[in-house]
């Protein structure tokens, strides 16, 4: 044997489970299609939100948490409609899931070296129901150094193990078969591509220069999901979700293919709930690209207002930062704008200053560097923008700036192409929400949003600016933002039982055959339903490639 395990795939999941073996003094192939570069995978393009529930960050913030509370946001957002099939094992990860963030999950973390800034986010804010989706309270705990600060242990611990000679790295090997032996699952086939030093992100080379065969004991698939694979996500778009866009930037880079969940399916794995999955409506035109079509959400406040293409306001609960696919839903069910792929922000430079920031590591540099210092002076006491904000405002395709409202709009449809925006009906509903700026008091969801928003103080100091009124020239100048659909995450892939087995089709375990990450939906195929309570991808991978690695090493031998 080549190897007591092979793994597929060395994003963070990955890089995980390849500790959790190596540790164990089990011999480790990692077998991945890009170069060195690429160690980490997209984790390392993330904003390092994580998930946890009860954290001493909450508690500093008198933020009242507990496993209870989180279970029933979780069930409320996933809503579960296929506990007998599809969902039976993507219940129980959920379940084991929630614990490990209320339970081991943090001093896990701390214990290998991950600190989390003292300010917790307060990310998917609901539907506005109780039983519902969404997040009651902040949990979206993001850590120094983005996702470079969570992949980098992991990177370490992967560059010691080969050091050791208990782990050997196949960059530019691509995998295109599940090799079967009398139904075990015994390595893997596939294509050596030409060397290509590309950077970080940037597509690299599919020339074929030969063959490979790795054999072992057992295969994990930590291969990621389909978001740069616009073909393959528009196949599985849900119905329910109405029509899929005619176009859309891409929130991961190219190598997120999807390419290990057919590959597995025919070496006998069990696919389900393909028709889930996690897109963005806050997506921009990234300036200054890394990979085709690179698209950066907007993590928003939320205080901007909200237009369809033709000008109307969103009604509540679609509201910014609160639910994400019920307001892709709604723009994509829509007879009336179903068939544009774009919706509007408009806001002040007042809000862009306090409430605007852009996912992603790059986009970060502050916190991607650990710099304290600066993000003091970016986020809570300097004036202005963070520098990236502003390099989008001066460079970004997707941004209008104007003195006036009729100014704005004429620029905002010259932007499409087409006369959409009416710029009376525009300031009749935005003077109406104005309106209800003047007191404390307020029927307009929004703005008791925004006031609810600064009841908490985490908000209140770096995410949310105070009430004031759009048209308020103080305020100004006027900012329109084109908002583009952005894909981003698999919620559904490979089933797993709760030690990442492959299930097959009758529900049997295949042996030899693990699957942790985005392929396996994060867990059993689906751990989130249909919603995700944010932060609980990257948690998604650690946890579920964490398992992987432990049952892995568990039935090989050293």
């Amino acid at each position: 044997m080549d190897a007591d395990v092979i793994i597929v795939g060395a994003g963070l999941a990955g890089l995980t489970a390849a500790h959790e073996l190596t540790s164990r003094g089990r011999k480790v192939a990692l077998v991945e299609q890009e170069n060195a570069a690429d160690l980490g995978g997209q984790a390392w393009w993330s904003f390092g939100g994580l998930f946890l529930v009860d954290s001493p960050e909450q508690r500093r913030l008198r933020v009242k948490d507990s496993l209870d509370l989180a279970w029933n946001d979780w069930l409320g957002s996933a809503q579960f409609d296929r506990r007998d099939d599809e969902d039976s094992w993507g219940y129980r990860w959920a379940r084991a899931y929630v614990e490990f963030a209320a339970g081991e999950k943090r001093s896990w973390l701390a214990g290998h070296g991950l600190k989390f800034l003292p300010t917790v986010g307060w990310a998917e804010r609901g539907d506005l129901r109780a039983d519902g989706h969404g997040n009651s309270v902040p949990r979206f705990h993001v850590t120094w150094g983005t996702g470079t600060g969570v992949v980098g242990p992991f990177v370490r611990l992967a560059k010691q193990a080969a050091a050791s000679g208990l782990l050997t790295f196949h960059h530019r090997h691509r995998v295109d078969e599940l090799v079967v032996a009398d139904g075990t699952v015994t390595g893997v086939r596939g294509t050596v591509l030409a060397d290509d030093d590309a950077a970080r992100g940037v597509p690299s080379s599919r020339e074929a220069i030969g063959e490979f065969e790795l054999s072992a004991q057992a295969v994990i698939v930590t291969s990621g999901g389909i978001g740069a694979n616009h073909e393959v996500v528009r196949k599985f778009w849900p119905e329910r979700l109405g029509k899929a866009p005619g176009f859309m930037v891409t929130g991961v880079p190219a190598y997120v293919d999807g390419r290990m969940l057919d590959i597995s399916e025919r070496a006998g794995a069990r696919l389900v709930n393909r028709d889930r999955m996690w897109h963005y409506t806050e997506g921009l035109r990234n300036w200054d690209p890394v990979w085709p079509g690179h698209g950066i959400r907007i993590l928003p406040g939320p205080s901007s207002m909200w237009f369809d293409a033709l000008g109307r306001r969103l009604p509540a609960p679609y509201l910014p930062g609160y639910d994400t696919l019920g307001t892709l839903r709604h723009l994509r069910t829509d007879p009336d704008i179903a068939g544009y792929d774009h919706s509007w922000f408009v806001l002040t430079r007042q809000i862009v200053e306090k409430e605007f920031a852009l996912s992603g590591s790059e986009q970060n540099p502050d916190i991607t560097a650990n710099d304290r210092k600066a993000f003091l002076r970016e986020r809570l006491v300097g004036k202005g923008a963070p520098a990236p904000v502003e390099a989008f405002l001066e460079k970004g395709a997707d941004f209008a700036v104007a003195k006036s409202l009729e100014e704005l709009v004429a620029k905002m449809n010259t932007m499409t192409g087409e006369a959409l925006l009416d710029a009376a009906a525009m300031r009749r509903q935005i003077q109406a929400r104005d309106s209800q700026i003047a007191n404390p008091y307020s029927k307009d969801a929004q703005v008791q949003g925004i006031r609810n928003s600064r009841r908490y103080i985490g908000d209140r100091l770096g995410r949310t600016a105070g009430p004031h009124r759009i048209l308020d020239p103080a305020a100004g100048p006027l900012i329109g933002v084109k908002l583009n659909i952005l894909t981003r995450k698999t919620l559904g892939g490979i089933q797993t039982d709760l030690d990442s087995r492959v299930l097959a089709a009758d529900g049997s375990p295949i042996p030899g055959l693990y699957a942790a990450g985005e392929v396996a939906g994060f867990g059993g195929g689906g751990m989130h339903g249909y919603n995700s309570l944010e932060g609980t991808f990257l948690g998604g991978c650690l946890f579920s490639g964490r398992k992987a690695g432990q049952a892995a090493a568990e039935s090989s031998a050293g």
